[in-house]
């Protein structure tokens, strides 16, 4: 097995032309000072997977999700990150009519053995930010990613704030208006890649 040639692997990371060129040039300044061989296990894509999710790495983190992963639907809606199943605002899984059911699709019932009641499932950037937090919020930017053989589009939840979720500086220039990036969210496709 060949040993990858560091300048090549720089010049590879510095021309991807992806949305986080910062952290290609970066990656290359480390190349030139640890060597190839570190840095391309650093950013081999399951490091980065492991790290904050496909096609993301942790830069900006996030949005408020009732599970892990910040997981939505076509609408902002949470789903449940290892099937994409939907989910309620306390994170459980749901049937079609919003009732909590397990996962035999059966209706979960409480400590009394009555049925339990629908929670809300609302829009994570919309609603979830502006209660939580009491920011104009929009879905705004977003980019895709090849991830596990389907296109994942990766979408920037903008508000008019200096600060992001993690609480520091917000990104500027993926939103429009006076938006800056807060946080991130995923819709996976379902198209193949």
């Amino acid at each position: 097995m060949r040993r990858p040639d560091p300048a090549d692997l720089a010049a590879r990371l510095a021309g991807a032309g992806t949305r986080q060129s910062f952290l290609a040039r970066v990656g290359v300044a480390a190349l030139g000072l640890t060597g190839g061989r570190m840095v391309a296990a650093a950013v081999a894509p399951e490091e980065a997977q492991s790290y904050h999710f496909c096609g993301h790495i942790f830069t900006t983190g996030s949005c408020p999700h009732p599970s892990r992963r910040p997981r939505i639907d076509r609408h902002g809606k949470p789903l449940r990150m290892k099937d994409g199943k939907p989910i309620d605002n306390l994170g459980r899984l749901i049937d079609r009519n919003g009732y909590p059911v397990n996962a035999a699709g059966k209706r979960l019932r409480g400590p009394d053995g009555s049925l339990l009641a629908r929670a809300p499932r609302t829009r994570i950037c919309e609603d979830w930010v502006r209660e939580r937090y009491h920011l104009d919020a929009r879905m705004q930017g977003s980019w895709f990613r090849c991830c596990g053989g389907q296109i994942r589009k990766l979408m920037d939840c903008c508000a008019t704030t200096q600060k992001r979720v993690n609480g520091d500086q917000a990104l500027h220039g993926y939103c429009y208006g006076r938006r800056n990036v807060f946080c991130v969210m995923y819709y996976d496709t379902g198209l193949p890649c």
